[in-house]
């Protein structure tokens, strides 16, 4: 009877070690996901000294480039070329469903892009956290409300637009396929239709080329 008891009182305390590890992961992955959806890492002020403390992390390396072609699939299964906008301007944004900021300017994006398509302007929304499922990615842009393309990305993309430091980050490519803006963290709704007119302003003149 007392080997039973005791062996009753380990068993019991094998299984609240247990359950309290689990418990602790548990709450330690919680955390995580929140840190990271809460982080928002702001556009720095185009006024800032090219010398000041983080300012080469987040600079436009892309800016003046010709955007990288690439081919990717949409959540509904199609593939969707960036040379198919050639001729259009168009905002590439990634973007990713752990990002709180991305999910701030969302559905400003799916405003602009309903004021600003006469002019030809599209966006394409490329889900940088593509393991975390179709479903997963496509829940959150319906809650968000956008009904412009989302790609899942395809682990080549990121590098060929010059890695990603931060989420999100967003490139506006003229009708020419020239990066006339890029910028990294959430910015405000002026400042990204401010980008959007500059981008449909710029290559209305002669093609050439790229894309």
């Amino acid at each position: 009877m007392r080997r039973a008891i005791i062996l009753g009182v380990m068993v019991v305390g094998i299984a609240l070690l247990l359950w309290a590890g689990w418990h602790n992961l548990r709450e330690r992955k919680i955390a995580m996901q929140k840190a990271r959806e809460n982080q928002v890492v702001l556009i720095p002020d185009k006024g800032t000294s090219a010398g000041s403390e983080g300012s080469d992390e987040l600079a436009p390396k892309m800016r003046g480039k010709h955007a990288p072609n690439f081919v990717l699939t949409s959540l509904d299964g199609k593939k969707v070329s960036l040379a198919d906008y050639k001729g259009r301007p168009v905002l590439v944004n990634f973007w990713a469903t752990w990002c709180g900021p991305c999910k701030v300017e969302m559905p400003w994006f799916e405003e602009l892009r309903k004021q600003y398509a006469a002019q030809g302007f599209e966006i394409l929304g490329l889900a940088d956290d593509a393991d975390a499922g179709k479903d997963a990615i496509a829940k959150v842009a319906q809650k968000s409300g956008v009904t412009y393309p989302i790609l899942l990305t395809d682990g080549k993309v990121q590098d060929a637009f010059g890695g990603l430091d931060v989420l999100p980050m967003s490139f506006y490519i003229d009708r020419n396929g020239v990066i006339v803006e890029q910028t990294a963290g959430l910015g405000s709704k002026d400042q990204i239709e401010a980008n959007i007119k500059k981008t449909i302003a710029s290559g209305t003149g002669t093609e050439t080329g790229g894309l």
